[in-house]
């Protein structure tokens, strides 16, 4: 019987895989699935059934730390990227180069014409926030009347404050004096090299500070030939010769060198046309005051 029964089980063919689960799935539909049980027997495994409610807490808590301080981090980076492109994008700075002057209209309505070798930088929100500008060289200035917001031009030696007027300022960095000369209005000066109380010009006015000693002195002036440059024409009333060679320099883009030391102290006088006349014709002019000469020097004019 037995070796029989061997027999018959041998005979029994092999179920193939698909056989295979079809049957397990067959008999699986006769079992009731309980849901509760194999929650439980997935905590085991994960072991999350013991789990601390405290550490649960815990570990949320360190994760909304985790996400503000993201949050707050990424932020102040925002901000502070904004500050930054704000800072170098909203000032806006104007060039005359040598040898050239530049006219231009400021968001107030102001014209500003900048001589050459000027530089003037002001705000995105001039006109709006505030009327100030940095300044260096010289500018004549027709400022357009604006009682709640003051127009100031500031430099590292003087600062001039106007509500609406029309002026020369001459302040160029490597110039022994500044000038304002006042043609209408009213302005108000700043000295900031020597503590002292605000000065004022009335029309017709000439201020002069030294700019080594910070003394500021006002006087009648010439002021309407102040801005004879705005039309190209150079006036040098008694002016000092180093003061004569800086204008020349920078009207003709040229390099002068004055090799007679007496020279610097040598006044002149005189009206010249920038574009009819050259530097030459200048200091041919000058040659026939007798009291100096030129010629040329490893590629500069020697004044001699």
């Amino acid at each position: 019987m037995e070796k029989n029964k061997q027999i018959d089980q041998k005979k029994q063919p092999l179920l193939s895989d698909e056989e295979l689960w079809f049957s397990a799935s067959a008999a699986d539909r006769g079992q009731t699935y309980n849901v509760e049980a194999a929650f439980s027997r997935f905590l085991k495994r994960t072991a999350l059934e013991n789990a601390k409610p405290v550490n649960r807490l815990r570990y949320l808590y360190y994760t909304a730390a985790a996400i503000a301080l993201l949050l707050i981090v990424s932020t102040l980076s925002y901000h502070q990227g904004s500050r930054q492109v704000e800072k170098q994008f909203s000032d806006i700075v104007v060039e005359a180069p040598l040898g050239a002057k530049t006219k231009m209209m400021l968001p107030d309505g102001t014209t500003v014409w900048l001589n050459a070798g000027s530089r003037m930088v002001y705000s995105q929100g001039f006109g709006m926030t505030d009327r100030n500008l940095t300044f260096e060289g010289e500018g004549y200035f027709e400022v357009e009347k604006n009682e709640e917001l003051p127009f100031a031009v500031c430099t590292h030696d003087l600062n001039v404050k106007v509500l609406g007027t029309k002026f020369n300022f001459r302040n160029y960095p490597e110039d022994e004096e500044a000038t304002v000369n006042l043609l209408e209005g009213k302005v108000a000066l700043e000295n900031r090299i020597k503590t002292m109380d605000t000065r004022y010009l009335a029309p017709s006015d000439k201020m002069i500070l030294n700019k080594k000693t910070g003394e500021m002195q006002i006087i009648p002036g010439k002021v309407e030939q102040s801005k004879a440059w705005t039309n190209d024409t150079l006036v040098f009333d008694e002016m000092l010769l180093p003061d004569i060679v800086r204008e020349l320099e920078r009207s003709y883009n040229v390099d002068i060198e004055i090799s007679n030391s007496q020279l610097k102290t040598a006044r002149f006088y005189g009206y010249f046309n920038r574009k009819q006349q050259s530097v030459y014709d200048i200091l041919d002019r000058l040659v026939k005051t007798g009291r100096l000469q030129y010629g040329m020097k490893n590629e500069k004019i020697e004044l001699k």
